[in-house]
């Protein structure tokens, strides 16, 4: 093993057994794990930041159910390169010998022609998909291949998980082990890695290239090499989601500035202007919110405007409705809100709906008093307050709280006319 392979690949686990972290996914007893040691693998997409170890996953899952592995990668792959796996895997494919796996990274990047390659070979069975992505698969997988895959989301390494990682580094690695490394405190180590074991790993490997056994590893020493050699450290670059981070940071903070800085950063180095309009997309319904629901709307026109244009004129738009954004009130209350509703559903289960809001086609459901007692809103708009739409159960709680801006004033107000206190408002 040569020094020349990166620490990350170097302890790039092959089992389940040593995989670290995503135990609602591969733990005892949890679905995919079910599906890997079942071998009935489906084609999947999984979900997640970067150095969770999805590439990982698909070739544990690859090397355990002993199938042929093809690995594309979505920035250097073309629909030719798709045409010539599939027809290896058609080759490959006799008696009962299971289908190969096709694996490929960053599938967001994959053009929709590219995608469509992939349907016919998906739905025979000629190949079972993995794909991996960093971004929504709702928005950048198209519907018909979404609907014949199984979307898995992989989450951040935890604190425990990410220490586990080092510890184990320098106690199994080849070259690492021979050495008596010591850590005395692991917080920067953590901080610059962002729940990334790849990150983890790279830091990791340029703190210690020179390391003297005298030395003990300390948060200013990993601060201190990382400034020396801040090339090295971002040669995968990692600081496209740190500086995406500190741009929706500037607009939730109302600052446009700050907004504009990181924009131009972002528009300089070359990023893809359509993932910028998607998070402004996102911003727009999640910081700004009812407080204006304009921003949507021109969060909305941006994103499909921009495709239309292109750069350089896209970063006009893009200025203009960062801008915007960032000086329009603030409010979360509807990203709030239905995080607590989703929050009540999985500590109450599935109550019944009320008999009044049954729908009731038939005459046995009309027999059993399904609608009976529904009032029909637009004949009732003196009593709107007077109707129960909630499972008795939870009758009451409330899950929209308006945020003190004038729009959402304006909503209390209204919500205070209609259902006076019993929620609240």
């Amino acid at each position: 093993m040569s020094h020349n392979q990166p620490l990350a690949e170097r302890m790039r686990p092959k089992s389940l057994d040593d995989y670290a972290g995503q135990e609602h996914l591969v733990g005892k007893h949890a679905v995919l794990r079910k599906a890997i040691e079942s071998g009935n693998i489906p084609s999947m997409i999984l979900w997640g930041p970067p150095g969770v170890g999805k590439t990982t996953l698909a070739q544990i899952i690859a090397n355990n159910s002993e199938r042929d592995f093809f690995n594309l990668s979505a920035i250097n792959s073309g629909v030719k390169d798709v045409r010539e796996v599939i027809d290896k895997a058609q080759r490959l494919k006799f008696f009962d010998k299971p289908n190969p796996i096709l694996f490929i990274d960053e599938i967001h990047r994959f053009s929709k022609s590219q995608q469509d390659s992939l349907l016919g070979a998906v739905e025979k069975g000629t190949i079972t998909l993995i794909g991996a992505t960093t971004e929504n698969p709702s928005f950048e997988v198209i519907s018909p291949l979404l609907s014949r895959c199984q979307v898995y989301v992989l989450k951040s390494l935890e604190k425990d998980e990410l220490i586990n990682l080092v510890n184990k580094a320098l106690s199994e690695d080849v070259f690492f082990k021979k050495q008596d490394i010591k850590i005395e405190e692991y917080e920067a180590l953590l901080r610059f890695s962002g729940g990334d074991a790849r990150k983890l790993f790279n830091v990791l490997e340029i703190v210690l290239s020179d390391y003297d056994a005298k030395t003990a590893i300390t948060n200013d020493l990993v601060v201190d090499k990382l400034q020396e050699n801040i090339a090295l450290y971002d040669k995968n670059g990692e600081l496209h989601y740190d500086i995406i981070s500190a741009f929706i940071k500037s607009i939730r903070g109302s600052d446009p500035n700050g907004a504009l800085y990181w924009l131009a950063r972002m528009l300089e180095g070359g990023e893809d202007i359509t993932f910028i309009a998607r998070r402004l997309l996102i911003s727009s319904s999640e910081d700004v919110g009812l407080a204006n629901p304009n921003a949507f709307l021109l969060a909305n026109s941006c994103f499909q405007a921009i495709s239309v244009l292109g750069m350089p004129e896209a970063r006009i738009l893009l200025s203009e409705t960062t801008v915007y954004l960032a000086t329009s009130p603030k409010s979360n209350s509807t990203y709030l809100a239905i995080d607590a509703a989703i929050a009540k559903v999985r500590e109450t289960g599935d109550l019944s709906v009320p008999l009044h809001l049954r729908n009731a086609p038939t005459k046995l459901m009309k027999q059993l008093n399904y609608g009976k007692g529904y009032k029909y809103s637009h004949n009732n708009t003196d009593k709107l307050g007077e109707q129960e739409f909630l499972p008795k159960e939870i009758s009451g709680t409330s899950f929209y709280v308006p945020k003190p801006n004038a729009k959402e004033e304006e909503i209390k107000r209204y919500m205070q006319y209609i259902w006076k206190d019993k929620y609240n408002q």
